[in-house]
């Protein structure tokens, strides 16, 4: 499993790139594994207000149904529309192509609270 060094974790298996007030947001290597062949994504309207640990999408797999949760509050300010037609993207690049939305953070300081890749590898290693 991909574990990128320079990205925070939820616990939740959702990852966080932030730069200066905004954090891009994707689903790690190991939900994408976790989840089977991925077929459908709902990702937030772009301008949706969301809160740190609150549902705001959905991914659907041949497995099941998981929602996606914000790992950070703020205003959905982009989303990646291609995952319209290629939600497949969730498995094949799941920390770049793959990403799901951007959040123009309310409080950048709550990436505090998300796990740096040590914590997130003990977290999935179990």
């Amino acid at each position: 499993m991909q574990v990128p060094q320079h990205l925070r974790y939820s616990s939740d298996h959702e990852w966080v790139a932030l730069e200066g007030t905004r954090a891009k947001v994707g689903i790690t290597d190991y939900a994408q594994d976790a989840l089977g062949d991925v077929v459908y994504v709902q990702v937030p309207a772009v301008g949706a207000v969301v809160k740190a640990g609150d549902s705001f999408g959905e991914v659907e797999s041949t497995k099941s149904v998981s929602d996606i949760y914000a790992p950070m509050s703020g205003t959905v300010v982009a989303v990646n529309a291609a995952l319209a037609d290629s939600p497949e993207l969730l498995n094949s690049d799941p920390y770049a192509a793959g990403w799901l939305c951007e959040i123009e953070c309310t409080d950048p300081a709550e990436i505090d609270a998300l796990l740096d890749a040590g914590a997130y590898q003990g977290l999935i290693d179990g």
